[in-house]
């Protein structure tokens, strides 16, 4: 057989790929190509003769490499984009399910706490806030009625403690109880719309309710839409006849206004007042109560479930590296005790050489950070408390019981100063707080104990509702009332008293400071009659309001006596107040 052609037989060799003097065992193959990616097919491997040869062999094991690299880097990315798609676990386990159709019952809920905000929210705080608290509550119950949520013991012991928060600005005139009040309704009205019991849920659900204002606005705006587009004809027929009563009422109520003088007094105070240049800030108002209400009714929905949001347990300690610290403590607290023990057994005046207002004064505050450090260690020390049976749980009670029965008796100790510090320079608001504060912390130290006797899967709600009831255990009181009646009292015993402080409280303190003598009464009354409004109405007067103008109007104040000279003024007690 003649031999091919030259050119044809090195065709052939480039197509076999092999050189001329390369026999089949010496072929070498050709290193994969990743599909799909674009590239280039990578060249044979030259066999290693000259050095040129050897560095042009390189070449593709460095591409090699690089597309190596390149994959781990595209393998990288998509697990970044996906983990940050997708939400944590904790995250995923407390995620709501999706809503239903908002009812049409909570929209009109919605809408009547809108239109109450915007009438009733305009002059102030009092009972116009459980006016709009009420349609408020109904939407929620409507929303959580569809959802199938039935409520439960604890969602009515929220529900109902939030409310009678809300009864504090009807009832009392100081601003500071007002604030600590409605804040603590809401709190209370979160917990209700979740339904927690865990101190993940308690301390969390306690505020979540602002996550639901933006999806709250949306799933109501959705509603709206779905029910637009499906009865167009129910709509128009709803419009016009709330169109036809509101002009019904605005024309004859006009005339019967016109028509009898007592009529229209009695309707000028039940009805607020409106007009034009109100009409932004009532705007405003009208979209807050819309926004709160959409968010309560959404969260009673769909709440979170923070109860799923577990903390993991800490890493259990040896008993001995446990209980060593704890022990020194207990023996520490045991000493201090001991101190107090004797004050009280052989005298103050035998035992210390300073005087009981300085001893009062350098120890409350001390005392207070005490108490509440103590609550602190007590907390991680359960967390890693040692957990191998019985007489590990044995040691844990023990050791956590005898700190919290001696911190006990610190607590009474710190009560006791501040009484001695009253005594000495009287009371104030700031004194009254962090009195009503320790008190507390004792009730908290209470319920631990007590958890540790009989279980602690109920502390965190029971926490929970004790700091409701204090809150509003203390705005029932009247604090300032309070402040008034104690310096008032010590007035009569020690004749001393700040006056210029007693100017600053609230109508609460009318009553108390009405029994001081002239010329002392007059002045400490009339820088409170200043701050009172006769003209306001009645949704937005409290309790002591009103009761602090009735008795002004009995005993007018004395204009003489009121400018305040020559009177004698207290000391307060370096600042504490």
């Amino acid at each position: 057989m003649p031999a091919p052609p030259e050119g044809e037989a090195a065709a052939s060799r480039a197509r076999a790929g092999t050189e001329p003097d390369a026999g089949p065992q010496d072929a070498v193959p050709q290193p994969p190509v990743a599909p799909g990616h674009g590239q280039p097919p990578i060249a044979a491997a030259q066999p290693p003769a000259p050095a040129a040869a050897q560095q042009q062999s390189a070449l593709p094991l460095r591409q090699y490499q690089q597309w190596q690299q390149w994959q781990a880097h595209q393998h990288w990315e998509q697990q970044r984009q996906r983990k940050a798609a997708e939400p944590p676990a904790w995250r995923a386990g407390v995620r709501p399910a999706p809503p239903a159709r908002i009812r049409t019952a909570s929209l009109w809920a919605v809408l009547a706490t809108g239109l109450l905000s915007a009438l009733f929210l305009g002059a102030g705080l009092g009972l116009n806030l459980l006016v709009v608290a009420v349609p408020a509550a109904l939407a929620a119950y409507f929303a959580a009625q569809a959802a199938g949520r039935r409520p439960r013991p604890w969602t009515l012991v929220w529900g109902l403690g939030g409310l009678a928060l809300l009864a504090v600005p009807a009832l009392r005139d100081a601003g500071w109880p007002t604030f600590l009040a409605v804040l603590s309704a809401l709190a209370l009205g979160s917990l209700a719309l979740h339904g927690s019991r865990s101190w993940a849920g308690v301390l969390i659900g306690s505020v979540s309710i602002v996550g639901s204002l933006v999806p709250g606005v949306r799933w109501g705006w959705r509603g709206m839409r779905e029910r637009a587009n499906g009865s167009r004809d129910r709509w128009a027929p709803v419009l016009r006849t709330a169109a036809i009563a509101v002009g019904l009422l605005v024309v004859f109520g006009a005339l019967f206004v016109s028509a009898d003088a007592a009529f229209a007094e009695l309707l000028g105070k039940l009805v607020p007042e409106a007009s034009v240049g109100d009409g932004p800030w009532r705007f405003l108002l009208f979209l807050l109560g819309l926004v709160g209400a959409l968010a309560a009714a959404r969260t009673a929905a769909a709440p979170h479930q923070w109860d799923k949001a577990t903390i993991r347990p800490g890493r259990a300690r040896k008993r001995l590296e446990w209980a060593l610290p704890l022990i020194v403590l207990n023996l520490l607290f045991a000493a201090f005790n001991g101190v107090q023990l004797a004050v009280l057994l052989r005298g103050y005046e035998a035992v210390m050489d300073q005087s009981r207002a300085e001893y009062a004064r350098q120890g409350f505050w001390q005392l207070l950070w005490a108490t509440l450090l103590t609550i602190v260690v007590i907390a991680f020390a359960k967390r890693w408390a040692p957990r191998g049976g019985a007489r590990d749980h044995l040691l844990v009670r023990s050791v956590l019981g005898a700190l919290c029965l001696l911190t006990l008796v610190v607590v009474a100790s710190a009560l006791s100063r501040m009484n001695m510090y009253v005594d000495a320079y009287g009371l104030t608001r700031l004194r009254v707080s962090v009195a009503a504060m320790e008190l507390w912390l004792g009730v908290v130290l209470v319920l631990i104990m007590a958890a540790g006797v009989f279980g602690a899967r109920w502390l965190p709600r029971a926490v929970a509702a004790s700091a409701g009831a204090a809150v509003l255990a203390f705005g029932l009181a009247s604090p300032d009332a309070l402040v008034a009646e104690r310096n008032v009292a010590r007035y009569e015993k020690h004749r001393t008293i700040d006056v210029e402080y007693l100017q600053d409280l609230s109508a609460d303190a009318v009553p108390a400071l009405d029994a001081l003598p002239e010329p002392l009464r007059s002045c400490a009354l009339d820088a409170i009659r200043k701050g009172l409004d006769e003209d306001d109405p009645w949704y937005a007067t409290s309790r002591g309001e009103q009761r602090a103008l009735d008795l002004l109007k009995r005993r007018p104040i004395d204009e003489r006596a009121a400018e305040c000279r020559d009177l004698p003024s207290g000391d307060s007690g370096d600042g504490y107040r």
